[in-house]
């Protein structure tokens, strides 16, 4: 075979339309083989030493070779496991920057790099036969007119879903497209979500990931995909159209038909640890190519992987390589796969770069002046297991943020937990407490009740323990409890009064989410009332217990969701660029301005430093000004928005609301009932008259003169 030098960039596997370039870093190899194989997968195996090294990456150009081809790397080099070296080339790896991945891991002691027998000794079985291999794929792709639909934050509501969860019991998608990239972009997905009201879709991992050793002996998978092997490379388990690269262009396909419905594309990515675990995982790329750039190695005994995931391994942020290969992988899903933005799962460990999380890492100020990845949506989950790791409301101008503290202090007001009055007051108003003094707006706060990682929120009002036992940890995996909602009987019940208050709690949480300043995101079938049956770790069942049951919708909540993504949509006053600050704003007529917000007792007064701490903290009224806000109407002309009362009554009985005076307004229209989602008449107040608010509900008013 014909062998020409190539070049050192890029990385990967570059097709050019006569031939492929191949590229390889690693600092610590001393011979480095391409192996190729057939399409067949026969076993036979063709070995091109690469000859070329410049800046310690390892190339050359094969002319003739197309996209399909399937491929690895051998690496010859020291194995000293004293020192973090594991190169083995009886091994082979994946390419760290392979853009499709064909095949899953078959649990062989090959694909160990020691012996099981003796972990101290260097294994000497081939590990081929049982390892997927890399793909040549075609960089070419139609976009047509494609254009990112850039939905402003304070405009945007997003949807976190799995593409398998989301898609295998539709009964309108065709059967062999559920659980793909294709069902996502089938017309009756897409209906559903631009109906949803939804503006951006957030996708749980892609990535090529591979199902643990220990999950595969239990006779279970990695469902949510938190396992990346490959960080180029779609995963192949969701392609309907097959392995060897064409999981590529349909993943190309969702993207651009979603586009075309002004959805957004996010991605849920894991660069802080891969699949290959702790210093007894298996080599499968980064370990066996270069360990000591890609992984964090123990200060006290190399041998050993840090771990600050929970997981084994951290990816070595403090090395100009694993950064390259980080920021490489994410302009490319940028660019070459036009996906919109990113949520960086146990963000906190990408900013360690020593021991503490550091707000001004490398990492960030990399992000910052990239000219492609800086431009998109930038999602921390601002937390990661190790010292220090909780990091809400410290990430960087640029990044917004899972809004940890809202999901508790929400969950904690509707509980009817004490003394959660003031903090709650500061998680719907846009938590400016977190934000606002390093510059950031409202919209910075990802704001969530629920997300894949515990309860579904028809779970979280109905039962109070969970019930993991299908995972095959005894029960002790996920959460450790819910605490006691107060909803009688635990799970399924015929109770009607039961089900009923589930009923309200769940509307009390979504009405809470869309009123709320900042960026709602809504967990997959939420809306429609799914269960799990008390599994709050549904990671490892990818079954019919984590998928969307679209035979059992809730049609009463969906229609309750799709109308508060629609009121919330017709009202700017619910999503703010600004924090609001208590002053006066617009005017009406001759009346003195009034404050952008104002709190109220339930008798009416306004809220006094002594009131947030008393104990009927658990109901509130809540004036929201939307005279100061003006936004241009559809022939551009500038108008104001309508001024809402929202009256939140966590108590366990029913209580009566007094209409601020007729400063506020003369008359108030009921708009919203979480106790009645569809209400037979319209409730109309007049100032200093007043509205009973049922037991744990919410009622928002809408100012009419």
């Amino acid at each position: 075979m014909q062998v020409w030098p190539g070049e050192r960039y890029p990385l990967g596997a570059t097709y050019d339309g006569m031939g492929t370039n191949f590229a390889i870093f690693s600092e610590v190899a001393e011979r480095i083989e391409l192996c190729l194989f057939d399409e067949w997968d026969t076993g036979a195996e063709r070995r091109i030493e690469l000859r070329e090294v410049d800046a310690y990456v390892w190339h050359a150009y094969l002319p003739g070779i197309e996209p399909g081809q399937r491929y690895g790397y051998r690496v010859h080099g020291p194995y000293d496991q004293a020192n973090g070296l594991r190169c083995n080339p009886h091994k082979l790896l994946i390419d760290p920057y392979a853009k499709a991945i064909d095949g899953d891991v078959a649990w062989d002691p090959a694909v160990y790099d020691y012996d099981l027998d003796d972990p101290e000794r260097m294994s000497e079985t081939d590990s081929a036969p049982f390892m997927p291999k890399s793909v040549v794929v075609n960089p070419y792709f139609d976009w047509g007119n494609d254009k990112p639909p850039r939905t402003p934050y304070h405009h945007s509501v997003i949807y976190e879903a799995h593409v398998r969860g989301l898609t295998m019991r539709h009964p309108d998608i065709p059967e062999e497209l559920r659980g793909t990239y294709a069902a996502i972009a089938s017309p009756p997905m897409i209906d559903y979500l631009t109906r949803l009201g939804v503006t951006a879709i957030e996708l749980m991992p892609v990535h090529q990931f591979i199902h643990d050793h220990r999950l595969a002996d239990l006779g279970l998978r990695n469902y949510w995909g938190y396992n990346t092997i490959g960080f180029f490379a779609p995963h192949h388990g969701y392609s309907a159209l097959g392995r060897t690269g064409q999981q590529v262009q349909e993943f190309r396909g969702m993207v651009k038909a979603l586009h075309a419905a002004g959805i957004e594309v996010i991605l849920d990515v894991v660069y802080n640890h891969t699949a290959e675990g702790n210093h007894l995982g298996p080599s499968l790329s980064f370990k066996g190519v270069d360990a000591p750039s890609y992984y964090r190695l123990s200060e006290e005994d190399r041998r050993y992987f840090v771990d600050y995931t929970g997981t084994g391994n951290s990816l070595n942020v403090r090395s100009p390589h694993s950064l390259q290969l980080i920021m490489d992988s994410l302009r490319y899903w940028v660019t070459e796969m036009h996906v919109d933005g990113f949520r960086f799962d146990l963000a906190a460990t990408l900013a360690r770069e020593f021991y503490e999380v550091d707000r001004l890492s490398t990492f960030f100020e990399v992000v910052q002046q990239d000219p492609v990845v800086s431009r998109v949506k930038l999602i921390a989950e601002p937390w990661d297991v190790g010292p220090g790791g909780y990091q809400v409301g410290n990430f960087p101008p640029l990044w917004t943020e899972w809004n940890g503290k809202y999901r508790d202090t929400v969950r904690d007001f509707w509980r009817g937990e004490p003394a959660t009055l003031a903090e709650f007051a500061s998680r719907i108003s846009g938590s400016a407490d977190l934000y606002q003094d390093d510059g950031r707006r409202p919209f910075h706060s990802i704001n969530f009740v629920t997300v894949h990682d515990g309860f579904t929120l028809n779970d979280l009002v109905s039962y109070n323990d969970k019930h993991n036992e299908a995972n095959g940890e005894e029960n002790r995996d996920g959460e450790s409890h819910n605490r006691s909602w107060n909803c009688g009987v635990e799970g399924d019940t015929d109770d009607e009064a039961v089900l009923a208050l589930r009923a309200k709690q769940r509307r009390n949480f979504l009405a809470t989410l869309m009123l709320s300043q900042g960026v709602p995101m809504i967990g997959h079938g939420d809306e429609l009332g799914r269960t799990q049956r008390g599994n709050n770790n549904v990671y490892c069942q990818d079954s019919e217990l984590s998928w969307v049951d679209w035979d059992n919708v809730d049609e009463q909540l969906l229609e309750f969701v799709r109308a508060l993504t629609d009121f919330r949509k017709r009202h700017q006053v619910f999503r703010r660029r600004r924090f609001f600050t208590g002053l006066p704003v617009g005017g009406r007529g001759t009346d003195e301005p009034l404050p952008d917000l104002a709190w109220h007792t339930p008798d009416g007064r306004e809220m006094t430093g002594e009131d947030w701490g008393n104990d009927f903290g658990r109901s509130v009224a809540l004036f929201v000004n939307g005279e100061g806000i003006r936004e241009r109407g559809q022939y551009g002309q500038k108008h104001h928005d309508a001024s809402f009362l929202l009256c939140f009554n966590a108590h366990d009985a029913p209580l009566d609301f007094t209409m601020p005076g007729s400063e506020y307004g003369q008359k108030w229209e009921r708009v919203i009932s979480t106790a009645e989602p569809e209400p037979d008449d319209a409730t109309v107040i007049s100032a200093g008259g007043t509205i009973r608010v049922p037991d744990r509900s919410l009622v928002v008013l809408e100012r009419m003169i």
